[in-house]
């Protein structure tokens, strides 16, 4: 769906200088809601799998990618981490035979990480856990329409 003057919000086009008390309400729901069902991912993740949200995620970006590699700052950028995050990230993964560094042939200077058969293994085995929870803690709590309403406004807001 295009964004036109028709489907917008009436005051999505106008900017103010402070969210009203509703506005703010609905603000601070939206991210009570995103930190309460990532708290719960996360916890099922460790719980079951012993893999933080953040580790899966760069898994889950990577087994995506082409060649099941990404260069570090394209693969910070997918994970919303920052260039030394997602390395410290990487580092840990490295470690656990999850992820492989390795020089990206365009760009002497440049590093991807490239998904292991052992990581695309653990990833399988955890998104289990995974969309089981993504089912339970938000699929589940909305019906059809709201699941295309949430998905039109995020898609918005990014």
């Amino acid at each position: 769906m295009t964004d036109t003057a028709a489907t917008r919000a009436p005051d999505a086009g106008r900017s103010r200088s402070a969210p009203t008390s509703a506005q703010l309400a609905a603000w601070r729901a939206f991210l009570r809601a995103h930190a309460a069902v990532t708290r719960a991912l996360e916890a099922e993740l460790i719980a079951e799998q012993d893999l933080p949200l953040a580790s899966y995620d760069v898994l889950v970006q990577l087994a995506e990618a082409p060649d099941r590699r990404l260069r570090m700052t394209e693969l910070a950028d997918a994970v919303l981490l920052s260039r030394s995050g997602v390395t410290r990230l990487v580092d840990r993964l490295e470690k656990g035979g999850l992820v492989a560094r390795c020089p990206v042939e365009s760009d002497g200077r440049g590093v991807a990480a490239r998904l292991t058969d052992a990581g695309l293994d653990r990833l399988r085995t955890a998104s289990r856990t995974h969309l089981r929870g993504v089912a339970r803690h938000f699929v589940n709590r909305l019906d059809e329409a709201e699941l295309r309403a949430l998905e039109r406004i995020s898609s918005r807001l990014v």
